[in-house]
């Protein structure tokens, strides 16, 4: 199927949707707990944060667009959510009786592109039902446009093409991602039984050498920046060996706050940190950045996770326990002022044992 968008109509977004609703939560006033996905100001990954105790008081009802009305970096940015989940107060959820998911992606791929409009200064919230986007629109079998009396979608009479929208997702070839694993494979979490270590003291932290990417040249080589999207990086370049940092580290931005996996050789950006320990493997790794994301909230572009800040987080780690199911105790302390020792292989076969965890 083509995309003649040359004869797409334009529509407000307000005249979309029968239901715009404001997302409720804040990371405070939720409990862990694997129920439901907290979705917040993120392009990527839908939108979700990560997965929390369910709330009735805030859950929001699936099959919806979500807009992105505040963030740095994401705001103008559109979701379909098919699932319930709780939202942050920095999206909007709109909702429509045609919706499904094939519609939804369509619809959040054209939303998506007044990205540009918008930015953390000028917040797309108050702009939302105003703006105007062009859509597929029905047309007569004599190529005349079908017009809508009671003008419900636009005060032309256009009508959107919902089914062109639905079969133009069908036709996409894509293979859909497999995996062999078993949601009731997923091994038990005990946090109970975990324990504290300070970062600084699990893994040695670094500030990386900063290059500045317009001054470099198109290359091979991640840029990793302060970004909180698409594992920090911004692009490939060029660069000297003396400013390339080894893989197998977990990196962590100052403004951007979020911490990320780096499995190949990279350059940085200014006040980006490395997080590096022996143990450390792409499975295990995940396991910790979920743990750091989820302290997040706790810091702001006003109040940047800096470094000596971040040596001194305290997070909570599964330990090694001997066979009397008492904690293992390392007379070296390497890791612990206690002795505990993180249980890297535990964590290693817990992201295996997830849904797709076998495709890392």
């Amino acid at each position: 199927m083509n995309l003649n968008v040359e004869n797409w109509k334009p529509f407000k977004i307000g005249n979309l949707f029968s239901l715009f609703q404001n997302g409720k939560a804040n990371q405070g006033l939720l409990q862990d707990g694997l129920d439901c996905f907290y979705v917040g100001a993120k392009k990527d990954d839908n939108g979700v944060m990560f997965t929390c105790k369910r709330d009735e008081e805030l859950i929001q009802k699936g099959n919806c667009i979500i807009f992105i009305c505040n963030g740095e970096g994401s705001v103008g940015f559109s979701n379909y959510m098919d699932v319930d989940f709780i939202g942050t107060t920095d999206i909007v959820a709109a909702y429509n009786s045609i919706l499904n998911e094939n519609i939804g992606t369509f619809l959040a791929t054209v939303f998506s592109k007044e990205r540009p409009k918008y930015s953390f200064g000028r917040k797309w919230k108050k702009y939302l039902k105003e703006t105007e986007v062009l859509l597929p629109t029905k047309y007569n079998s004599d190529g005349t446009l079908l017009m809508d009396r009671n003008l419900e979608y636009s005060k032309y009479g256009y009508i959107p093409d919902w089914d062109f929208m639905d079969n133009y997702i069908k036709s996409l070839s894509y293979k859909p991602l497999t995996t062999k694993n078993n949601s009731r494979e997923i091994k038990d979490l005990n946090i109970q039984l975990w324990k504290e270590f300070r970062v600084g003291k699990l893994f040695k932290c670094e500030t990386t050498k900063m290059l500045i990417k317009d001054e470099l040249e198109d290359g091979s080589i991640p840029f990793i920046s302060r970004s909180a999207e698409n594992n920090g990086c911004i692009g490939y370049v060029d660069a000297d060996p003396e400013y390339i940092n080894k893989q197998c580290c977990l990196t962590i931005g100052a403004e951007g706050i979020y911490s990320f996996y780096q499995d190949v050789d990279f350059v940085a950006g200014n006040k980006v940190y490395t997080l590096k320990n022996e143990n450390l493997n792409v499975f295990n790794a995940i396991f910790i950045s979920t743990i750091l994301n989820r302290d997040a909230y706790k810091f702001s572009y006003g109040r940047a996770r800096i470094l000596s800040k971040l040596k001194q987080e305290i997070i909570k780690l599964p330990i090694i326990m001997n066979k009397d199911n008492l904690p293992f105790i390392d007379i070296k302390r390497r890791y612990s002022d206690d002795g505990f020792l993180p249980d890297w292989k535990f964590m290693e076969n817990y992201v295996k044992s997830l849904p797709y965890g076998d495709r890392l």
